[in-house]
């Protein structure tokens, strides 16, 4: 088994410090909030707590897909072993993001969320890219990998329309300024069409041959 170098290593647990910082942030403000009262989280705290933890879900997610083009650019592979934990950060940011509404805004009647399902399509598109994270969160660790062989890469192309559901659902959520949501629109658009330029100039190389 190859060792993992001491700089992987480091950079590893500055990436889990740097992802962590946020909630971090959020959970010290929220206590300010609940303690004393204060304004930390503006007029509307669980607002604010549900549009944090889903930009950040939207944030790691961008950032995991990115992974890949850049060591396509680089040339460097060690940036794969970034992608998993960045993948899961963005799992985890996104069922904060569900716990606060189910939590915060619905307040325990969680039988409102098929209702809420239904009646708003932003929410429909949210839970749903929430479901498909779900599985590849679960078979993300090296054992998975192994049971599943190429089936894995199969299911983890998911995340593709994880995508584009994240950013669709917050697009439809903000009411008049889109220029937030078509930033990260314009993100996707720029990491889903690598990929398919790169695919269609291996299928152009070998049919070359």
């Amino acid at each position: 088994m190859a060792r993992t170098s001491n700089g992987v290593i480091a950079a590893k647990v500055l990436v889990h410090a740097l992802a962590l910082t946020p909630i971090a942030i959020l959970a010290w403000q929220f206590y300010d909030v609940w303690q004393t009262g204060s304004d930390a989280l503006g007029a509307d705290p669980v607002a604010e707590i549900e549009h944090r933890t889903g930009l950040w879900a939207l944030r790691m997610l961008m950032l995991a897909l990115a992974i890949t083009p850049l060591r396509q650019l680089t040339g460097k592979p060690v940036f794969i072993r970034f992608r998993r934990m960045i993948g899961l950060y963005a799992f985890f940011y996104a069922s904060v993001h569900l716990g606060a509404y189910l939590l915060l805004d619905l307040r325990g009647y969680w039988t409102q969320i098929f209702e809420e399902i239904v009646k708003r399509p932003y929410i429909t598109v949210g839970f749903t890219a929430w479901l498909l994270l779900v599985p590849l969160a679960v078979t993300s660790t090296t054992g998975w990998i192994r049971r599943l062989g190429r089936n894995w890469g199969k299911l983890h192309k998911l995340v593709y329309a994880i995508g584009v559901l994240a950013v669709l659902h917050f697009w439809w959520l903000v009411k008049s300024d889109i220029r937030e949501p078509l930033l990260y629109a314009s993100i996707l658009a720029v990491l889903l069409g690598w990929r398919l330029w790169k695919k269609l100039s291996q299928r152009r190389k070998a049919a070359a041959r």
